[in-house]
């Protein structure tokens, strides 16, 4: 393409329409997605979703193992909890709180197998034959 002066050299001539095939997502899901983004920036709260992807946990062992104190992860619970990421199940007077949405689940598994241990982005893993 030739320059014309115009500080957009890369320029394509005709912008790419969406694949017909995929549905466009509406302004209610992008909304939604982004709330979801949203709480899970939080490094602490990521931890604690990490956490529990593993398995079900109480406030004081997720407090524990996460370096915070009880009203910090509580707060965080209660706001996972009202978005619908985390869910509780309780037993007496004891509450567990796990990650059960299969999609959350992968989300996370996808973030951190993204992210190598030193904050880098993890080299992309070899692309799998699909005949063996």
């Amino acid at each position: 393409m030739a320059q014309t002066g115009s500080d957009d050299l890369t320029a394509d001539p005709e912008p790419s329409e969406p694949r017909p095939c995929e549905p466009q997502p509406t302004e209610l899901q992008l909304a939604a997605a982004a709330n979801t983004f949203a709480l899970l920036a939080s490094p602490s709260r990521l931890h604690l979703v990490h956490l529990m992807s593993g398995g079900q946990f109480d406030v004081g062992t997720l407090a524990g193992k996460a370096g915070l104190s009880l009203p910090t992860t509580s707060q965080h619970l209660s706001k996972l909890r009202l978005a619908g990421i985390v869910s509780v199940r309780r037993e007496g007077r004891h509450s567990y709180y796990t990650v059960e949405d299969p999609h959350v689940l992968n989300l996370v598994e996808q973030i951190f197998e993204h992210i190598a241990p030193d904050g880098t982005l993890a080299p992309d893993p070899p692309l799998k034959d699909s005949l063996a």
